[in-house]
């Protein structure tokens, strides 16, 4: 349930300009809130709860643009290709912003990769980062994307082109191979939403 300490008067202006209705609180502290795609954002004096299942499109508005995001990702299957999953996560100077875990069908271990990255770039995007550092324990992925390595594969071949818009989008970036014990939260997000299917 993400909390965001903000200007609740501008955090309202924000979602009002983005076409999503506004409605009085439900009790005395409450001094708005509003609903979009199965997530609410309750405001109070000086911050903004969000709640439910999906509050990212709710809360990439809600947050101010701009700003420096940590992103870590990784992919997982069992059995290449196999069941397959993916963990993303957010991090800023505040801690975890946002992160998500969830299994993608059958394919392979890269792929599931790639889609990884892909998620965790399009979440930042639409938190309105301005300059993200990405990171994650494939080291082939990393080269492919920053062009040290080529790949023959069709498919690794348009998700490495779908990263490389994503990465364009941001005014800085970064995007470094780490070892699978700093890329632990992603890591587990991922095995989690394998472990569940």
């Amino acid at each position: 349930m993400p909390v965001i300490e903000c200007d609740v008067d501008d955090a309202r202006e924000r979602l009002e300009e983005a076409g999503v209705a506004v409605d009085s609180g439900n009790t005395e502290h409450e001094r708005w809130r509003a609903s979009r795609e199965g997530a609410t954002a309750v405001a109070y004096d000086d911050k903004v709860v969000v709640q439910g299942e999906t509050p990212r499109t709710l809360e990439s508005l809600l947050r101010e643009g701009g700003g420096r995001a940590h992103v870590y990702f990784d992919g997982a299957s069992r059995g290449n290709p196999g069941p397959a999953s993916i963990g993303w996560v957010i991090v800023t100077s505040e801690g975890i912003v946002a992160e998500g875990g969830e299994r993608i069908g059958r394919t392979t271990n890269n792929q599931a990769e790639y889609t990884a990255l892909i998620t965790a770039l399009e979440a930042a995007e639409e938190y309105g980062y301005g300059e993200v550092h990405a990171r994650g324990d494939s080291e082939l992925i990393v080269k492919q994307v920053r062009g040290e390595y080529d790949t023959n594969n069709p498919e690794l071949r348009e998700q490495r082109v779908r990263a490389l818009e994503l990465l364009s989008s941001f005014d800085d970036w970064t995007l470094e191979y780490v070892p699978r014990e700093v890329n632990d939260r992603a890591d587990g997000l991922a095995n989690e939403a394998l472990d569940q299917g």
